[in-house]
This record gives C-alpha cells, sequence and structure tokens, in this order.
C-alpha cells in the first residue's frame, strides 16, 4: 500500500518508514520545509497548507507529530505548545483524510490518557484518567474526529526502548556510571515497549483491517519503576543503589516530573494481542538486551 507519514523524522518515524519499505509498501513522507526528495511532499499545518498531489494514491496516513514532552518545566505557554503540535496537524491530516476519501488513519496517541493507575490494570476499555497528559491525549484522540468513514486508530504509546534514542539515552549514561536508581518511591508502573514491537504493531494495525479506535502499543508485561531500575542496571552491568526522592523532581521539574515519572500507568495490550500480533520482546529483560 502507499502510506503518508507526519513526523517521519523521529524515532519512530523514522525506524517506520524503513519497516514498511522492506515490507513492500511505498512511503511519502510529509515535511515542514519546501519538498526537496520524490518521496516528499512540504505542509503547513497551522495554515492548513498541503502540496498538491500529496494524497494520490494514498491507501492510509500516519500521523505520529508532536514536540517533545521533556526536558523543561510545563508552564501555561509550554503546555499550549505541546497541545497544538499534536491537535492542530491532527484536525489537518484527519480533515483531509475524509476530503481524500482515504481509508485509514493511525495517529499517535499515549498511555497518558489513563492518569496515574496505580496498581490497576488498564486497557482500552479503561476511562480517561486526570492530569495534563491525560486531558492533552482526550484532546489529541477527538481531533481525529472529521475522519469518521475512515478506520481510525489511536495508538497509546508507552515508554519506547530503543538502541538509540529514546528514554534509554538518558538514562544509559547514568545507569553505566553507577547513576541509577529508582524515582521516588519506585512503585509506579512504567508501561514499557520495545521500539522493534512499536513498529511491529504499527505495520500490522495497517495491515490487518480488524483493528480500529484505541490500541495500547506496550508490552505485555509492564513493571514498577524499581524492577525497571533493577533490570536496567542488570543489562549494563552495573549497580543501581540511588533514589531520587519525589521532593527533588518536583522542585526541578514540577507538574512535568510528576505525570512523566511518578505517576505510572499498568497498561496492557490487549487489542494488539487479540489480533493475533506476537511480541518479539515479551519482557523487559528482553527488550533490554535488544536496546543496550
Amino acid at each position: 500500500m502507499r502510506v503518508l507519514i507526519a513526523g517521519s523524522g523521529g524515532l519512530i518515524g523514522t525506524a517506520l518508514t524503513g519497516r514498511l519499505r522492506e515490507s513492500g509498501h511505498d512511503v511519502r513522507r510529509l515535511v515542514r520545509r519546501t519538498a526537496r526528495a520524490e518521496d516528499e511532499r512540504g505542509w503547513d499545518p497551522p495554515s492548513g497548507r498541503i502540496d498538491d498531489g500529496a494524497f494520490d494514491g494514498v491507501d492510509a496516513v500516519v500521523n505520529l507529530c508532536g514536540a517533545p514532552l521533556l526536558p523543561g518545566r510545563w508552564s501555561g505557554m509550554r503546555k499550549q505548545q505541546l497541545l497544538d503540535s499534536r491537535v492542530e496537524p491532527t484536525e489537518v491530516l484527519a480533515e483531509a483524510v475524509a476530503e481524500h476519501g482515504i481509508g485509514v488513519l493511525v495517529n499517535a496517541s499515549a498511555v497518558g490518557y489513563y492518569g496515574n493507575t496505580g496498581s490497576t490494570v488498564v486497557d482500552e476499555n479503561t476511562k480517561a484518567g486526570n492530569g495534563f497528559l491525560a486531558e492533552m491525549c482526550i484532546e489529541w484522540e477527538a481531533a481525529t474526529a472529521a475522519a469518521a468513514n475512515a478506520r481510525v486508530v489511536s495508538v497509546r504509546t508507552g515508554l519506547v526502548l530503543a538502541r538509540s534514542g529514546g528514554l534509554l539515552d538518558v538514562l544509559r549514561p547514568l545507569f553505566r556510571f553507577a547513576l541509577g536508581g529508582r524515582l521516588g518511591d519506585g512503585s509506579q508502573y512504567m508501561p514499557w515497549i520495545a521500539l522493534d514491537d512499536e513498529i511491529g504493531a504499527l505495520v500490522h494495525i495497517l495491515e490487518h483491517d480488524t483493528l480500529s479506535g484505541p490500541v495500547n502499543l506496550t508490552g505485555p508485561i509492564p513493571i514498577a519503576n524499581a524492577e525497571f531500575t533493577k533490570a536496567l542496571g542488570h543489562a549494563v552491568h552495573r549497580p543501581a543503589p540511588w533514589w531520587v526522592p519525589e521532593i527533588a523532581m518536583k522542585i526541578a521539574l514540577g507538574q512535568a516530573a510528576e505525570e512523566m515519572a511518578l505517576f505510572g500507568q499498568r497498561a496492557v495490550p490487549r487489542k494488539l494481542e487479540a489480533s493475533g500480533y506476537a511480541f518479539r520482546h515479551r519482557t523487559v529483560d528482553s527488550a533490554l538486551a535488544a536496546a543496550t
């Protein structure tokens, strides 16, 4: 099929582009500048401008747009930027999908939708939680409304574990110098997923028309932060004896620290597994071995 990807330059977008092409699919990329390559089409979400012909022959659109949540505190202005960087492109693409009669829209979302769930297992039937991330995800997913006649999938992604990029780029150096440790009391769940499975799941969703609505992209066995800390220390052959007090993180990053590091979601990929997807990395030890 021909797939148009917005946000193709990031960790997930780059890997997805490569995997789709390896699988024999034709990929076009939306870029926020003048198109310079044969597979590129320019666009400007704030103005709603998209190059003519961008949707010609397109079977599916994948939207991975969104400004990084960290580093930095979440001021009121920063929150608005984070929201706009997700909702605005989604609205533009959803309207284009409807206008051009495209059959599939796979749109990014996040497990932050569920808020802080403690030790309760949550799946795609669980209601939205509280907090900025939950509110942002609600608006993000609602922004696909114009594409109601297409098969719309909102992929609620967890923490992606990759050899280069993402969460481990921040944590790996600390742990290799034996400076790693749990965050707060370490009881918050971390809904991780290996990059291999994040990409494999996205391709699976595109190729299997049985999946629609919200789909959790998380590993099948979420673990608490204290367990993750121990597993990462083992993966890099270093002790991880330290801990970062909650108050220190809140002083440094405010609400961002609370929702990104101290909130947790024990989210499971129930719909993905029910559709027949087979995980390459079912445990965090396997995912970390592949990423470190």
